[in-house]
């Protein structure tokens, strides 16, 4: 199930493996995906589109700063 954790007027949505980005998350949103290898940070567009950066972070917390961080910046 779905979390969400509002920062900075941007959602970042917290999800489990199975669970698609696209069912959560919203352009502009920011989607944290548990996996097998660690915790993904993924950025939604404007247009619905996503992006991740090239490695998971080890931890949730760590993901979770990073989006944090991102959202500090701005979304466009």
């Amino acid at each position: 199930m779905a979390t969400v954790v509002r920062h900075r007027r941007v959602n970042i949505v917290v999800l489990d493996a199975n669970e698609p980005i696209a069912n959560w998350c919203k352009p502009g949103d920011i989607a944290i995906v548990a996996a097998p290898d660690g915790w993904w940070t993924n950025f939604v567009g404007a247009h619905g589109e996503i992006d991740s950066y090239d490695i998971p972070y080890p931890s949730y917390n760590e993901a979770l700063w990073a989006a944090k961080a991102a959202a500090e910046f701005g979304l466009s």
